[in-house]
């Protein structure tokens, strides 16, 4: 049978920017090895697969796909998988889209009559420190480019990244990664993505520029991460980065490899805990389909 899908760009301000996601909204009893053989032939970060035309009682059954392997959760296909459903299957009426996803319910605030998706992070795991060397090397970059004021550190909000404070824009711009030592880090952590960061931007409204580097996905760099922005947002929350207080900030990513991504970061401790949100703009680029 035929199997179609729909082009998402993820945190993107217009088409053909963002970071790009194929959706199939009619997967129900498709098998594993034919989702793994389709992600691998679109190569996109990642591709979903929406498994009913229906919610059960956790949400709407989904599954994520990158080239080389399932993943249980990631940020840029959760956004746009429950855009494609509020828009195909709910009519663009409700105001809430819960997914049910490998690490659970992921609950998605439908905003601005669809202009703006919010996602509520499960609550965050902080993992062990690493040293600045090591980071360093990793990055291609000297230890003294590592903001040594600030811990780089294995963040889970759903999927593990170790978090990288650089100290400047034209240091985390110039990372050029060292595979063996990514590889060296990676085996030895859950983590198996590095997210570095600066606080300087090229855009004035954002706060941070963010790369992410994932080979291990076999994606070496993702224009938009939202499930590692999750991570970056608890880890500055929790290191006070930003300062106290709650706060809402725009992060951008995927400059450098020509996909300019806009993030919205949302943070702060609240009742005991640590609350992270992220989101952004979904536009839909374009639909295909692939022949039985």
């Amino acid at each position: 049978m035929s199997r179609h899908f729909i082009i998402c760009d993820v945190f993107a301000r217009r088409r053909f920017e963002g970071n790009q996601l194929a959706v199939f909204p009619d997967a129900a009893g498709m098998p594993d090895e034919e989702m793994q053989a389709l992600a691998r032939e679109i190569h996109f970060s990642e591709t979903t697969f929406i498994l009913s035309d229906r919610p059960n009682e956790r949400g709407w059954p989904v599954r994520i796909f990158t080239p080389a392997r399932e993943v249980p959760f990631a940020g840029h296909p959760t956004l746009g998988t429950a855009f494609v459903i509020w828009d195909r299957f709910l009519g663009r009426s409700p105001d809430k889209v819960d997914l049910d996803l490998g690490i659970g319910t992921v609950p998605v605030a439908v905003e601005e009559n669809g202009e703006r998706l919010m996602m509520t992070q499960v609550p965050p795991v902080f993992g062990a420190a690493i040293d600045a060397p090591t980071a360093a090397g990793v990055l291609g970059l000297a230890p003294s480019d590592i903001d040594n004021a600030f811990p780089v550190q294995e963040v889970s909000t759903g999927l593990p990244f170790v978090i990288v404070p650089v100290r400047t824009l034209a240091a985390v711009q110039g990372i050029k990664v060292n595979q063996a030592d990514y590889c060296r880090l990676t085996d030895r952590l859950e983590a198996k993505a590095v997210l570095a960061f600066a606080p300087e931007t090229i855009d004035p409204q954002c706060r941070l520029h963010v790369r992410v580097f994932c080979d291990y996905y076999d994606v070496p760099e993702d224009p938009a991460t939202g499930s590692a922005n999750g991570c970056l947002c608890a880890w500055l929350v929790r290191h006070r980065y930003l300062g106290t207080g709650e706060f809402a900030i725009y992060a951008e990513q995927g400059i450098e490899i020509k996909r300019p991504s806009l993030l919205y970061l949302q943070g702060g401790e609240r009742d005991g805990g640590i609350l992270v949100r992220v989101g952004g703009r979904v536009v839909v680029a374009g639909r295909g389909q692939f022949d039985p």
